[in-house]
């Protein structure tokens, strides 16, 4: 870690902690965007981790998760350097949309280009000012609109530091994932740097599981990083199984989606996920699984067209163990649930300050 930190031209030393503004675009009537970066520096040295939120303007989930990770005494301790981007595409956010203004997807639009699209500009000046200075990543997101996620971690596991990183987190499943082009997470492996992407929750809602597993993972990355002291286990520690693959169970017809199928669910071969309701003609068509796993994703919206993706499973070795795991970290981190670990805004807690 260099003596002095220097981003869009604001010197940061060790010990300090700054707010810095990048200036990323004009925009018509309103001056320059900013993007902002909350820094945090050790005293001493060590890695230095940057924590994204909303590349997606309409992920929220992330940016609870930021705001409470930047609250947590821990960071007193801190060794290295926390570079935590509350939100990254803060057009989108402004205007509760996932994408830009010129209608582009950020999060496939990286490295970017100085003198690019709108999109390829932010995704540039997150590149050169951000990642550039970092060692490993978190990337947080949630599901798109009108779908859901289960606390997951997706990343490319042939890399050890990243598997490594990817277990720490500790959620009940973690999707081995190719990467996309244009994505952050493909920009930033690129560069060789471990990257996690969390998904977690629906786009435009807030979850308070969603948020205490993800700050509650960000935390055990630190520690496995060592830039936090390492704490005892806890009886409601995750054990993540990885899924090779996933697939999505599609309608067979449109009408409206009747389901009480629960994210962390085990199906098997054949099951029967839910019923297709036909408002017109009043008759039921029934969607199943080609495959057993479990679910780690679903529509929320009952309204559905032939061909919709309805439900995600992620194939697994042991099914019927990872749903106990499921239900086990569900129960743990329930705002009712944690009563060795109380709501207190404390170091290492995943709690609400007010994710």
């Amino acid at each position: 870690m260099a003596d002095v930190l220097e981003i869009a031209g604001t010197r940061i030393e060790p010990g300090e902690r700054r707010r810095v503004g990048i200036p990323i675009a004009d925009s018509y009537g309103q001056g320059t965007a900013t993007l902002n970066v909350v820094v945090v520096r050790g005293r001493r040295p060590g890695p230095v981790l940057f924590v994204s939120a909303a590349v997606h303007g309409d992920e929220l989930n992330g940016v609870e998760i930021v705001r409470r990770l930047l609250e947590q005494k821990a960071l007193r301790r801190l060794r290295g350097t926390l570079l935590a981007v509350p939100i990254v595409n803060v057009f989108g956010f402004t205007n509760q949309s996932r994408y830009l203004p010129d209608r582009r997807d950020l999060n496939r639009s990286f490295p970017g280009s100085p003198t690019g699209s709108l999109a390829s500009r932010v995704a540039n000046s997150f590149m050169t000012e951000v990642v550039a200075h970092a060692t490993h990543g978190i990337d947080l997101h949630t599901g798109g609109l009108h779908r859901t996620n289960l606390p997951q971690i997706r990343a490319c596991l042939d890399d050890d530091e990243t598997r490594r990183l990817a277990h720490a987190f500790g959620v009940p499943v973690i999707l081995d994932s190719s990467l996309r082009d244009g994505s952050l997470r493909e920009a930033v492996r690129e560069r060789d740097l471990p990257v996690l992407l969390y998904e977690a929750g629906e786009a435009l809602r807030l979850d308070e599981i969603a948020v205490r597993a993800g700050m509650r993972g960000v935390l055990a990355v630190m520690r496995a990083l060592e830039m936090l002291p390492r704490r005892a286990a806890r009886r409601h520690d995750a054990t993540s199984v990885v899924a090779r693959r996933s697939f999505w169970v599609r309608s067979p017809s449109g009408g409206m989606l009747l389901s009480s199928l629960r994210l962390g669910h085990r199906v098997k071969r054949g099951e029967e996920l839910g019923r297709i309701a036909s408002p017109v003609q009043g008759d039921l068509t029934s969607v199943t699984t080609p495959a057993g796993g479990i679910v780690i994703g679903r529509a929320t919206l009952p309204l559905v067209y032939e061909g919709d993706a309805l439900f995600h499973i992620a194939v697994v070795d042991d099914a019927e163990l990872v749903a106990g795991e499921v239900e086990a970290f569900r129960a743990a981190l329930h705002p009712d649930g944690l009563a060795d670990e109380p709501l207190r805004d404390g170091e290492d807690s995943g709690d609400r300050a007010s994710g």
